[in-house]
């Protein structure tokens, strides 16, 4: 459920950062480009290629937002959080019964057909309040048993999953040819991944400096006051799995996964990753973070085949 939420939240942001560029086609390769690249950071573009012929901003928005055979569209995403959700229902409080139901209910009336460029802004936003809303009442009214950490888990291993792809897919993928670093679509795409993860004005605040890839990455992956920093939702996974081994009186095997890459996370150098590659760095952690996906669901037994 909470993972779900997580993802409805991270699929608006995606979709705001594309919609953004789109706007400006002369800059980073014109909004086809930005769109794919958008899609990719989703990891749904295969799924698109088989229903759509083409990539245009209406058909990835739509993809994005509405498709139901988008697994990880917001609306399929606040689906399964709410049939999760009530599956639960005992365990959750009535206001992150109703938040979700009411989210869920509004979400099931828009109509993509009513989605046009002048609406989108204002109907993004109102995804991130109504997720932002559900996190407060989570955090403000459930019993801190395992449920909540259950829950942390689900947010913060999405949450980390997110920002590491558009790192990866926006960089990498969207600037193979190393002769554009540096140059003004390379600073673009910088700080469009800022604004992806909602770190543009916070980024000015730390640093006190114009946009510099380094510390950009340095923001999103090391630090550890972002609150979408890899580091930061690894300090949090860590203290989770703490509290979890507390609850059943014993440690579980993906414990030491998890405090493996919060380790390398907290002694890690901006310069180093950068010597040996961030694509690389970005790749072993998308790697290390879906091990500790599988590794729960084994632990507790989530996995029907386990």
């Amino acid at each position: 459920m909470s993972r779900y939420i997580e993802r409805a939240e991270n699929i608006a942001r995606l979709c705001e950062a594309g919609f953004r560029i789109s706007l400006t086609p002369s800059i980073g390769g014109g909004h086809k480009e930005e769109w794919l690249s958008t899609l990719q950071s989703a990891g749904v573009i295969d799924g698109y290629k088989d229903a759509y012929d083409e990539v245009t901003g209406e058909s990835a928005i739509n993809y994005l937002l509405f498709d139901e055979r988008n697994h990880s569209s917001v609306r399929s995403s606040l689906t399964a959080a709410r049939t999760n959700a009530r599956i639960v229902r005992t365990k959750l409080t009535r206001d992150m019964w109703e938040t979700l139901n009411d989210t869920w209910m509004g979400m099931q009336a828009v109509s993509p057909h009513q989605m046009t460029n002048a609406r989108l802004p204002d109907f993004l936003d109102w995804i991130r309040e109504r997720t932002a809303q559900f996190r407060g009442a989570l955090l403000g009214t459930i019993l801190r048993d395992e449920g909540y950490y259950f829950c942390q888990f689900g947010a913060f291993m999405e949450r980390a999953d997110n920002t590491a792809r558009i790192l990866d897919v926006k960089y990498y993928v969207l600037l193979p040819d190393h002769q554009s670093v540096g140059g003004p679509i390379d600073n673009y795409q910088w700080e469009t991944i800022l604004r992806a993860v909602s770190a543009h004005r916070s980024y000015r605040h730390v640093f006190h400096e114009d946009y510099k890839p380094w510390r950009i990455a340095e923001f999103v992956i090391l630090r550890p006051e972002m609150p979408r920093s890899l580091r930061f939702c690894y300090d949090w996974l860590n203290v989770t799995a703490e509290g979890i081994t507390e609850i059943y009186g014993e440690e579980r095997p993906t414990a030491e996964l998890i405090r493996s890459t919060h380790r390398l996370l907290k002694h890690s150098d901006m310069g180093a990753i950068f010597q040996n590659g961030l694509h690389e760095f970005l790749t072993d952690f998308i790697d290390r973070n879906n091990r500790v996906t599988t590794g729960l669901a084994s632990d507790f037994y989530f996995n029907p085949t386990a």
